[in-house]
């Protein structure tokens, strides 16, 4: 292994996707603190709720109109779900008000947004995204603010005290991913970026083909911010064909970098046309599938793990209402994207935990102490029930607060993601014998 070792908290980066940032309305305290961070954010008065001892503020962050990841719908859909429960007269007779934050893809702007919500004396973060813990988990935790719900893209994420996350991120869905390859490939070829952060990702893939009886899979090193992938995609598939008469898998994980790889590798794959592709939710999602040309692109029949069900299971349906009610027309919120799908988990633990406070005060110290007293959240099938113990069953595994070892197997048919099995996996065993040193 080769070039020089950054410090990288970040796993892998969702797919990058534009979207617009939408008219924002600004409480005059919220304006001023803006103004004074530099950090894009804002408040929608009224239909988030008011000022009164009764109100609940938390804030919800992710990066909007940057070059890289985008995900302007989790802090809409945080929007969207306050008017809904603001309009059925709050939770637990508390009204809700959300403060949202532009995280810019930028670790200066997430320190930014952290110190926004101490700013603010926000109850928690919420169902956020940003690839730079080490930026803002320091500001929260010297306040003691809890981060429920963070989209699963960083290691410190399953090892912070404060973080209390809903998916078992990028271990959960390699692990899943080499359980369900195992079966159905020859030679395993695994392009993935050359960090720290990439150095995590062959352990964890290799504890899930080792599950399934599989060879380790051919660990291939590539640039995270390369333009092409000609020489990688090359290589992957002379790894994936090494084994005469065994179709070989190649999988793509570099985070947003992931369509530019498949743009290199649909071009080398002419002369390789039984070799299969496969991926996780975090580098591709149903955008990203329509983006590359759907049913007619180089996803088409891939394997696919992912962290919920798929976008069009019953299980969304209340989701789904609330959008249509309150962000009916706002593009933004795609219910398809797991950023989206991930804030509305994250708001329905936030509403256990009010629920289960009652009429007592609402604030940081309250909703921790509520959620490390061994609160378990329904969130209707699309998670298991979620809890965080201080000791779990990951302690000695480097992902102490991982919560959710459950996945879904996914493949693309027609250009859409489907299920390929009926429920969830649980990955625990494989990721307690993964190897991520």
């Amino acid at each position: 292994m080769t070039g020089r070792r950054h410090r990288r908290t970040a796993l892998l980066p969702a797919p990058a996707r534009a979207a617009g940032r939408g008219r924002r309305l600004l409480t005059a305290g919220a304006l001023a603190a803006c103004a004074s961070l530099s950090a894009g954010c804002g408040v929608v008065p009224g239909a988030t709720g008011g000022s009164g001892n009764d109100t609940v503020t938390v804030m919800t962050w992710a990066p909007d109109a940057t070059p890289a990841t985008n995900k302007p719908g989790m802090p809409a859909l945080a929007r969207a779900y306050a008017r809904w429960v603001n309009a059925a007269g709050g939770i637990a007779g508390h009204k809700l008000q959300v403060v949202t934050c532009n995280e810019s893809n930028d670790s200066v702007a997430a320190a930014k947004c952290a110190r926004l919500a101490v700013k603010e004396g926000v109850a928690a973060v919420v169902g956020s995204y940003s690839q730079y813990s080490d930026s803002f988990f320091p500001p929260l935790e010297s306040a003691g603010i809890p981060y429920i719900g963070g989209y699963g893209v960083t290691t410190a994420e399953f090892t912070r005290a404060l973080s209390y996350p809903v998916n078992g991120g990028q271990p959960a869905l390699l692990a899943g991913l080499g359980r369900e390859l195992a079966a159905r490939c020859g030679p395993v070829a695994l392009v993935r970026p050359d960090s720290i952060a990439g150095d995590e990702l062959p352990g964890l893939l290799d504890a899930g083909l080792k599950a399934g009886g599989h060879a380790p899979a051919h660990d291939l090193l590539a640039a995270d911010d390369a333009t092409e992938y000609t020489g990688q995609a090359a290589t992957a598939l002379a790894r994936a064909t090494s084994a005469p008469g065994k179709k070989g898998c190649v999988i793509p994980a570099l985070g947003e970098r992931t369509n530019i790889f498949m743009d290199s590798f649909r071009r080398a794959r002419q002369e390789y046309p039984a070799v299969r592709t496969a991926a996780v939710l975090g580098s591709v999602d149903q955008t990203v599938i329509d983006a590359s040309g759907g049913r007619s692109g180089p996803y088409e029949g891939a394997s696919i793990t992912g962290w919920y069900p798929v976008a069009d299971d019953p299980r969304w349906d209340a989701m789904k209402k609330v959008i249509n009610e309150q962000a009916f027309g706002d593009n933004r919120v795609d219910p398809t994207d797991a950023g989206v799908q991930t804030t509305w988990i994250a708001y329905t633990v936030l509403r256990a935990v009010l629920e289960k406070i009652g009429s007592g005060p609402v604030n940081a110290d309250t909703v921790r102490r509520t959620l490390d007293a061994g609160l378990a959240v329904d969130t209707g099938g699309l998670t298991p029930r979620l809890r965080w113990p201080l000791s779990g069953p990951f302690a000695s595994t480097g992902f102490a607060r991982l919560a959710n070892a459950d996945v879904t197997r996914q493949v693309v048919r027609k250009g859409r993601l489907v299920s390929a099995t009926n429920g969830f996996v649980d990955v625990t065993a494989s990721l307690q014998a993964a190897d991520t040193e």
